[in-house]
Formats: C-alpha cells, structure tokens, sequence
C-alpha cells in the first residue's frame, strides 16, 4: 500500500483517539462536582498511553500519531485518575 495513504490513516487514528480520550473530560467534570467514577480505567488508559508512546518514540523512526494521541491519553488519564481520588 502507498506510504502516503498509509501515513493518511495513521493521523486519521490519531485524531479519533484523541477524540475518545477526550471523553474523559466529561469524567473529570463528574468527579469534580462530587460525582466520582471508576480509577480503574483512567490508570490502564495512563499505563496503556506510556506503552505506546515508548513504543512510537523508540521505533527507527518516531511515529508521532502514536505517540501524540497517546501523550493525550496519559494527560487525560492522570488527571481523571487523580480528580476521582480527590472527589472519593
């Protein structure tokens, strides 16, 4: 397959991954207000994104879909994580 194309559906994975994750924002809104969720899934989706992201950095060449949709992961993550803590 073209490398062009290829490259093409990467960054389309990129961005409905970081569209997702984006979704934890309405969590930490919830665990904010006295509402608090889960912290299981925020701590795999932390532990998931670092995995990634060491894998897209140390790959021959840096595969910046992968590692910038995950460095939201991770961001998203922590802070939902810590929010629910907070809010338990």
């Amino acid at each position: 397959m073209d490398q062009k194309i290829v490259d093409k559906i990467g960054w389309f994975a990129s961005i409905m991954g970081i569209i997702m994750f984006g979704s934890y924002i309405d969590q930490i809104r919830l665990n904010i207000s006295g509402q608090p969720g889960s912290i299981i899934l925020p701590i795999a989706t932390v532990i998931n994104g670092i995995s990634w992201v060491t894998y897209g950095s140390l790959k021959p060449r840096v595969d910046w879909p992968i590692v910038l949709s995950n460095v939201v992961a991770i961001v998203l993550g922590a802070v939902t994580a810590v929010t629910a803590v907070m809010a338990a």
